[in-house]
């Protein structure tokens, strides 16, 4: 007769991974969570020019909330799942309609029926006067058709004096704070919510590159 042998009740070492296999892991998860973060959470982005002077300098680095307006497909940009859309005043970062290769930043200033136009600087909202105390005015001068350096109907003309025209459905109207050097949909119309990638958020980083120091003072910036 055959000996009965007891089943072993001793625990199997599990075998360890070799170091390079869990560093490995680690890169392709952290990457993989980078990516998702970036495509359908939060973006960085740089400011490189003076349009949004003074609520943005050049030289800030700032965090872009892109879940704001909905949860977008991150090749497309269209929206998967709607989460709301832009409001008067939000800074938004979109996808520039006339190169698309671009990213620019403005701040909503009409949405879909709002009446727009500008007289001698100011912003009429439906015939109404609005305040924007982020606005400024670098240019105390008033451009209109008659100044002998500017063409009967060129872009020039519309800085301070524009429209009326109303916004179309689905479309926003946006603006520099830096009134007198944006290039904006005064001259070149407005931009589609499908392009908006979204919502500026907080500045994360900011450098003086004359001096090339940090701001010390901007980090950590809520934007608005």
């Amino acid at each position: 007769m055959g000996t009965a042998v007891e089943p072993s009740h001793e625990p199997t070492m599990k075998q360890k991974k070799p170091l390079w296999r869990e560093y490995l892991e680690a890169i392709v998860i952290a990457l993989f969570l980078a990516l998702f973060i970036r495509a359908f959470v939060v973006q960085a982005f740089s400011i490189p020019s003076g349009s949004m002077l003074e609520t943005l300098q050049i030289g800030d680095y700032l965090l872009v909330n892109k879940f704001a307006y909905g949860i977008r497909n991150p090749f497309t940009n269209q929206v998967l799942i709607d989460l709301g859309q832009p409001q008067h005043g939000d800074i938004v970062v979109f996808i520039f309609p006339k190169e698309p290769e671009k990213d620019f930043i403005k701040r909503v200033i009409g949405l879909a029926g709002d009446k727009i136009q500008i007289i001698d600087k100011k912003l009429y909202i439906n015939d109404k006067l609005v305040a924007t105390p982020q606005a400024t005015y670098k240019d105390h001068h008033i451009i209109d058709q008659n100044d002998a350096w500017i063409a009967a109907g060129s872009e020039g003309s519309r800085r301070d004096n524009f429209g009326p025209i109303t916004v179309k459905p689905g479309q926003v109207f946006v603006m520099g704070d830096n009134r007198d050097h944006s290039y904006d949909s005064r001259f070149w119309g407005t931009v589609p919510l499908d392009n908006v990638r979204g919502k500026a958020w907080i500045i994360y980083f900011s450098l003086d590159k004359n001096k090339f120091w940090p701001r010390w003072d901007r980090i950590g910036k809520l934007i608005h």
